[in-house]
């Protein structure tokens, strides 16, 4: 769901196989399916000083060619090679010397027609824009003391807390005190601060207490040209040019291969050394155009769904829409994801728009990322932004995540239970005190799993639960699709006060945190960003998306409040129990009176917790709400916008007051 006002590039349909026709020597195939698929992998350049092997897969081609550059842009070739056919429809040629610090393309021809200069569907290192391949030294990109980094410790799935950040967005601006704003180095420099010397950068990540940082895509896309950086263009990067590259403009130099190689792999180093794993938004739902991608130029038609008249499918809303199940798409993104985890040392992928890609696919990508290390996350959009031209059973969608194990999805039930629809900006839910949405907001504590007391027919799009496992599912009330949450609540409730909007502010994400899922949170909402009240800010400006870090400054008691309670969680294992019987044993809705106003307890030392019995509720009313709890003396640890694990009073049950617009959790 994004980039809708995109300009898409011309769009091209793949030529129709039966209308192919061919010299004698080349064999024909009646339909996509019955296209040999590659045995091995899909690299296509393999360098030795002495020699350079090019191999490409084109079953339809009549001819492919290699062409030499000496520069990654412009220029004219230095030579264009014949490449030789072979078998699984497989083209390659050796290049008997020393290559080094060259571009190539490749580029087929079908028909009598040249299909135009391609760096490959695979292409592993490139010049500025991404058009050209590069062959680099290897050993060059890998910075100092990379053979020994480590992914930091992870026990399990429930213990995940996820920042979702995008590199512009996280330090572009003067007021983070940055040297290296809006770049891969950005997130390797310790010691920045605004200029009240409140920590930025990294440092504010580990201060905070984040696991996981959510990085927006970070391969190289095709929106922003890496040669007029000086304009300072910005792009949330859902636009796949080549997948297995990281993009040049959070490089230093785009013109040269390595660096962006190297200073990618820099950036994860720092944030594995200071505790943090490293989240890689991936796009190959679709991609930026059709008829000069990378994939169109190699195989015509093939990576692609068409609708029945041979119009393109457009299940992604921006155009076009992958074929995950084609062999040789879903070899594609299983090789590319474990290359990734692998050269990069990547530790999950979250999947754009998941649900345009077939179950199958998404089972082999979590098959092997286990085989490489199975604390490696993945998780996606449980949805398509139109319908995919594939049968919707066999969807990677939200209601068959079931059938997906150890993937997670994000649950829209709670974000719209707790901020309202997203189609409608100007209705709240039940952070506005709209009533109604309490089941909604009880289907996100308990992790999207079957529990007993709620009544699904009651919740937001799904009337069953969709999870076998609370780790199946993302809560979340913002991200960088739709309004942040400060801008979604002064939408939802005009006139609201400075002091409303902090208290529910504290509230959203206070029941993200308790919830039985996986905790995720919108960088710059622990400091109250907004973006101006813009939903869909893809290619705004800085001036919309970029965190103005005088906000730490002006908001350090909600910065405070974010930070205790991500330290409530990791300190109490009540809260990610990660298991669903545990949490029907354990979590217990209590009766309330009344509308807006949800209550559970986590009973018997929940998942081997040290508080026996714990009390959370949620108020969203405009005043105190009265709440009967089982008899005890109870420590309180948050209440009214305040938390402190250390105690902040007492209560004593059976009857408590729940302030208004706050959570209150407590303990015996």
């Amino acid at each position: 769901m994004k980039n809708w006002g995109r300009a898409l590039g011309v769009i091209t349909i793949g030529m129709s196989i039966a209308a192919m026709s061919c010299t004698e020597k080349k064999k024909t195939y009646a339909s996509y399916e019955l296209y040999p698929v590659r045995k091995g992998s899909l690299v296509e350049m393999e360098y030795t000083p002495q020699s350079t092997r090019f191999m490409l897969w084109s079953p339809p081609a009549d001819e492919v060619r290699v062409v030499l550059y000496e520069e990654g842009i412009g220029g004219h070739p230095l030579e264009t090679i014949k490449m030789q056919p072979g078998e699984d429809g497989t083209w390659t040629v050796t290049v008997d010397r020393d290559l080094l610090g060259k571009f190539y393309t490749f580029n087929v021809k079908i028909n009598d027609r040249w299909l135009g200069d391609t760096p490959g569907i695979n292409a592993r290192a490139v010049g500025v824009n991404g058009q050209r391949a590069a062959i680099i030294d290897w050993n060059t990109t890998n910075p100092e003391g990379w053979e020994s980094d480590r992914r930091p410790p992870l026990s399990s799935p429930a213990d995940m807390m996820i920042y979702e950040m995008h590199h512009r967005d996280f330090s572009a601006d003067s007021t983070s005190g940055v040297k290296h704003r809006g770049k891969y180095l950005a997130l390797t420099e310790h010691g920045t601060m605004n200029s009240d010397q409140y920590l930025t950068g990294i440092d504010h990540l580990i201060e905070l207490g984040v696991t996981h940082v959510h990085l927006l895509p970070s391969f190289d896309y095709a929106s922003i040209n890496e040669t007029q950086l000086d304009k300072n263009l910005y792009n949330w990067g859902y636009d796949p040019q080549n997948y297995n590259v990281p993009e040049g403009s959070y490089a230093t130099d785009p013109y040269q291969p390595a660096v962006r190689i190297r200073e990618f792999k820099q950036m994860v180093q720092a944030l594995h050394r200071a505790g943090i794993r490293v989240i890689m938004d991936v796009v190959y739902n679709h991609t930026f155009n059709v008829g000069e991608s990378n994939f169109e130029r190699t195989v015509p038609g093939y990576f692609y769904r068409h609708n029945d008249d041979g119009t393109l499918a457009n299940g992604s809303g921006c155009g076009n829409e992958t074929a995950s199940e084609r062999p040789m798409m879903r070899k594609f993104i299983v090789e590319s994801v474990c290359y990734w985890a692998q050269e990069y040392h990547i530790d999950g992928f979250r999947f754009d728009l998941m649900g345009v890609h077939d179950i199958e696919t998404m089972n082999s990508v979590r098959k092997a990322l286990s085989d490489i290390d199975p604390t490696i996350v993945v998780y996606g959009e449980g949805w398509a932004a139109l319908a995919p031209q594939y049968p919707q059973d066999s969807l990677a969608m939200k209601k068959n995540i079931s059938r997906m194990p150890d993937i997670a999805a994000f649950s829209d039930e709670l974000r719209d239970g707790l901020c309202g629809p997203v189609g409608n900006k100007r209705k709240g839910g039940f952070l506005a005190g709209i009533s109604g949405q309490e089941e909604s907001v009880k289907f996100g504590v308990v992790g999207g799993i079957q529990h007993p007391q709620l009544r699904y027919e009651e919740v937001n799009y799904s009337q069953s639960p969709w999870a076998l496992q609370p780790v199946q599912m993302v809560a979340y009330v913002s991200c960088h699709d739709g309004l942040c949450l400060v801008d979604r609540l002064k939408a939802a409730m005009p006139g609201i006060t400075d002091d409303q909007l902090v208290r529910l502010d504290k509230l959203a994400q206070t029941v993200v945190f308790t919830s039985q899922g996986i905790p995720f949170l919108y960088a710059g909402e622990e400091v109250m960003r907004d973006k101006k009240g813009e939903d869909n800010s893809y290619k705004s400006p800085d001036s919309v998306n970029a965190i103005d870090w005088r906000d730490k400054t002006k908001n350090g008691d909600l910065m405070m409040y974010y930070k205790r309670l991500i330290d409530l969680r990791k300190k109490h294992p009540a809260f990610r129990m990660g298991d669903a019987d545990k949490v029907r044993k354990h979590l217990e809705f209590l009766s309330v009176e009344g509308d807006n106003l949800v209550a559970f307890q986590l009973k018997d030392h929940a998942n081997g917790d040290d508080w026996g019995e714990i009390i959370v509720a949620f108020n969203s009313r405009t005043l105190p709400a009265r709440l009967v709890v089982p008899e005890g003396k109870y420590t309180v640890v948050c209440k009214d916008g305040n938390i402190d694990i250390r105690g902040l009073g007492v209560l004593y049950g059976t009857d408590v007051m729940v302030p208004a617009q706050s959570a209150l959790i407590m303990y015996k």
